[in-house]
């Protein structure tokens, strides 16, 4: 399982040697996006050709029944990497189908080291780390995501644990406007946006601080949430 670069940072910055080491010996690799994949394993050097190369791709359109076939290679005694398009793979990523079936053959899966948004979110945003939940994506339509949030800040204060979320990009925008409009003056809420990127760009204030400011530059930037007490 390897992790890919957040961002178009040189991959020596992100990805330990170590990693990279066993990426340049596969030949063989499920992955989110081929063309993504492609340019991030010739950056990382690998040692086979790329056109020499097996790809499976695995993402929002395969259907649940090619899965299993992307197996055969670990079956008949080959090791392969599971990429996603950017941070770690199976954590809001359709690799988790892969490792699944994976255990369920009793193959070895093993995690390398890299780039986690959720983690160097919650790492830097001074809020709970000892409990926390990841809520994944929250409803498109404006009324309940409301209420989604409102739901994810009655646990942030009932349990003391910090609420991660996300959205696509190009509506970080509304959800933000709708936290804003939701949550409580007191809730702390730190937004990541470009993390490990040099336009970078942590901060946790209270809800009542984020109403006075002017929003942040998040519109269609890679992007966390998290609300905490």
């Amino acid at each position: 399982m390897i992790p890919t670069p957040i961002g178009d940072n040189p991959l020596e910055e992100v990805v330990p040697q170590g990693t990279l080491a066993v990426v340049r010996r596969l030949r063989f690799f499920v992955v989110e996006e081929l063309r993504t994949a492609r340019r991030c394993l010739s950056r990382a050097g690998i040692e086979t050709p790329i056109d020499a190369l097996t790809f499976f791709e695995l993402n929002e359109h395969t259907a649940p029944e090619q899965v299993p076939r992307f197996l055969q290679p670990l079956l008949d005694g080959h090791d392969m990497g599971l990429l996603s398009e950017a941070g770690a793979p199976a954590v809001a990523d359709p690799g988790a189908a892969l490792v699944q079936i994976a255990h369920e053959h009793h193959i070895d899966v093993i995690p390398l080291v890299g780039p986690s948004s959720l983690l160097l979110a919650l790492m830097a945003s001074g809020l709970n780390g000892q409990s926390f939940a990841f809520a994944g994506y929250l409803p498109v339509q404006a009324r309940p995501r409301q209420q989604r949030i409102k739901q994810l800040e009655q646990a942030a204060i009932r349990n003391g644990q910090t609420q991660l979320f996300i959205e696509t990009p190009y509506r970080n925008i509304a959800l933000l406007s709708d936290v804003l409009k939701t949550a409580a003056p007191a809730t702390r809420l730190c937004i990541a946006v470009c993390l490990t990127q040099p336009q970078q760009f942590i901060r946790t204030a209270p809800i009542a601080w984020w109403r006075t400011q002017p929003l942040p530059d998040i519109h269609k930037k890679p992007c966390l949430f998290l609300l905490g007490v």
